[in-house]
């Protein structure tokens, strides 16, 4: 098991940028596929990007594709979210996750463990 939380969120305005960070507690954050999904109102909780253990390979959906990075740093057990050129539809909760698999998961089922959720408003 481990425990996240979410930080860095915030009102940008568009074309701006934002950090996110997830701390996560527990012995073995090294193990676990990393994940950020976002919420809209009233949609669905879709992935954004994942990472692997090592940071090896990652994964973005096409809307954040080259606008997003997502980093992980193992020692500090700390997943990263770096956005960029953000957007009015970019505009969500963003959560943490925290899952483990063969190969990464893109579905809200493969990541068992969250965080509590961080609002990004991004202005036009």
């Amino acid at each position: 098991q481990v425990q996240l939380v979410e930080s860095g969120g915030g009102l940008v305005q568009a074309g701006g940028s934002l950090r996110l960070s997830c701390a996560a507690s527990g012995r073995s954050f090294s193990i676990y596929n990393m994940a950020w999904f976002r919420q809209a109102p009233g949609k669905e909780r879709d992935i954004v990007t994942t990472i692997s253990r090592s940071g090896g390979t990652t994964y973005y959906a096409d809307s954040v594709k080259g606008r997003f990075t997502i980093s992980r740093d193992n020692a500090k057990s700390t997943v990263y979210l770096q956005m960029n050129s953000l957007k009015p539809e970019d505009t969500a909760v963003y959560y943490c996750a925290a899952g483990i698999a063969f190969k990464l998961g893109v579905n809200r089922d493969d990541y068992p463990y969250w965080g509590q959720g961080t609002q990004v408003t991004v202005s036009s």
